[in-house]
């Protein structure tokens, strides 16, 4: 290829409708039922052929990314050429609009979209299988954001079932000032369900909830959306539960904080009611921003 030639993937961010979280394993990871709904909140993910490989960055909050080879985008990117015996020299460029260290994987939408574009401009040919193999080596959201949709992940997250929707919906999410270490949360979980000495269930899908989806009803799934780390992100960020009431007073049909937080979302009936309760909460003094997205929408997907 000329070093003129790049390719530009889209990919989305997510919101957990249900996290369920079982006890710590001995590897130190937790067993999940994890629902995921992929939103139109989009990163772009450029990639071009470079003497090295390097990472930059633009967007809301870009300067929060780290641009060396910890970030997803560039782990992808060696994984790939790793399996097919080539260097990973490109210029990776991510123009964000997924909110940074907001519960809405986007560092893991940035390992997908990355993966994609080197798949496509080396012209590697390797099969979703592969890709999602190479997905789950890098992280546990990172599978989702490559198929985006909707999906229920088991293990760690990352061994996925396609979900059925019926409908599309319509959802508000609140920044809050600051951010949430994932690790964090997760010790933060483990910490508090040994104060309350009580057996933690092993973690599985809720009927309910699947059935709502795929029924596309608001209501019923605003009746059994769950987050089990929730109590855990308010313990370690109190004001959270400021910026969920304001969007219950609002007319949210449910609010919970999304993953690990600290990004909050708001389920609304429609576009209407999601415009009203996004200026509700921009004018609530609760949170630094505001966008509002509806889902579900595809995954990482070449431009």
């Amino acid at each position: 290829m000329s070093v003129s030639q790049s390719v530009t993937v889209r990919v989305p961010a997510k919101v957990n409708v249900q996290l369920a979280v079982g006890a710590a394993r001995p590897d130190g990871f937790h067993d999940l039922a994890n629902v995921f709904l992929a939103v139109g909140l989009f990163d772009e993910v450029t990639v071009t052929p470079a003497a090295e490989l390097r990472i930059t960055c633009e967007g809301p909050d870009a300067g929060q990314v780290p641009l060396d080879g910890t970030n997803l985008a560039a782990r992808a990117a060696v994984a790939l050429a790793e399996r097919y015996g080539r260097t990973p020299d490109v210029h990776i460029h991510i123009a964000k609009d997924i909110p940074v260290a907001g519960g809405m994987a986007g560092g893991s939408a940035d390992g997908a979209g990355a993966l994609v574009a080197c798949d496509a401009l080396w012209g590697t040919g390797a099969s979703q299988v592969e890709l999602l193999d190479i997905c789950a080596e890098l992280g546990s959201d990172v599978p989702f954001s490559l198929v985006g949709g909707a999906a229920l992940g088991i293990g760690r997250g990352e061994k996925l079932t396609v979900l059925e929707t019926g409908g599309t919906f319509h959802w508000v999410f609140a920044m809050a000032e600051g951010g949430l270490s994932t690790p964090a949360v997760f010790r933060e979980f483990d910490r508090l369900a040994a104060v309350a000495d009580s057996e933690i269930p092993a973690p599985v899908a809720s009927p309910e909830l699947l059935a709502a989806l795929a029924s596309g009803d608001p209501d019923a799934l605003a009746a059994t959306v769950s987050n089990d780390l929730q109590p855990a992100a308010l313990s370690l960020f109190p004001a959270l539960a400021d910026t969920l009431a304001a969007g219950r007073a609002a007319g949210a049909l449910t609010a919970l904080v999304s993953g690990s937080g600290p990004t909050t979302a708001f389920l609304a009936r429609d576009a209407v009611a999601a415009r009203r309760i996004a200026e509700a909460l921009s004018h609530s003094g609760t949170c630094r921003a505001v966008r509002v997205a509806a889902g579900p929408v595809p995954g990482a997907s070449v431009l």
